[in-house]
């Protein structure tokens, strides 16, 4: 089962490359995020004739995740299931995937380290850790996949000299994500992959996508029943390439057999 995941910062701008790329790629399940739709604007009907089902939680102008299925998609569940306030944010969706509990994940940004929103992405990240802790085990197949905005350590930055004092890289926003991983999460792509110099995120400015300056914030986190399956972990540079491509490359792994 090959599992994807991309920000496309905007569906509508970039349909057209998906498609192209879910022809290319093949992948059984693609998470999406930024798709900034709202529910009712969603192409549910056109992925449903590439032959995925589909769910997305939007809200229109911002955010907007989604996740496709060509395995099965049960139990779907847009935003958080627990009992704390509503995410003001369309954030995550779940789904069951080909036997796999599927998250797709934006993560907010954090903006910056006094921000309000900075204090919003630790309180998330927390929320998303308890949620794991509550309704999964470490010993089930799980996937959380997204745009974490997150730079897990120095390797994932072109220059970390360049990010002190930054959103991304900040040692509160690292130990949130590790705090995931403790809970029993393993990242697939770093694991496959443990060089530096692998990015998926470039900024449109100053031509950073071809002078290398990137960032490796998008990713794949499995627990051990689909981390151990991986035998591949890819991240697909040339999507970022050509005429209006979003500024993330798509990532996904190939997990052998079900889980």
């Amino acid at each position: 089962m090959r599992i994807a995941t991309w920000n496309v910062n905007s569906l509508k701008a970039r349909m057209p490359r998906v498609e192209a790329w879910l022809a290319e790629a093949g992948p059984d399940v693609l998470c999406l995020q930024e798709t900034k739709l709202a529910d009712s604007a969603f192409p549910a009907l056109t992925f449903h004739g590439l032959g995925y089902e589909s769910v997305h939680h939007g809200e229109g102008r911002w955010n907007g995740v989604a996740i496709l299925s060509r395995v099965g998609l049960e139990d779907p569940a847009p935003g958080w299931t627990d009992d704390g306030e509503p995410d003001p944010d369309a954030r995550i969706v779940w789904a069951t995937c080909g036997g796999v509990r599927v998250a797709s994940v934006y993560v907010p940004n954090g903006r910056a380290l006094d921000h309000e929103h900075y204090r919003y992405k630790l309180a998330w990240l927390a929320r998303l850790r308890a949620h794991l802790a509550t309704h999964h085990a470490p010993t089930d197949p799980v996937v959380v996949a997204g745009d974490f905005n997150i730079a897990p350590t120095d390797l994932d930055v072109w220059d970390p000299e360049v990010f002190i004092g930054s959103t991304h890289v900040s040692e509160p926003e690292r130990a949130a994500l590790a705090e995931l991983e403790g809970w029993g999460l393993h990242d697939t792509y770093r694991r496959l992959h443990p060089e530096p110099g692998h990015f998926t995120y470039w900024d449109y400015r100053a031509g950073n996508f071809h002078k290398g300056l990137g960032m490796r914030i998008d990713l794949l986190l499995a627990t051990a029943p689909v981390a151990d399956a991986v035998t591949a972990a890819v991240m697909d540079r040339d999507a970022r390439k050509g005429t209006k491509p979003s500024d993330h490359a798509p990532v996904y792994i190939d997990v052998e057999g079900t889980p």
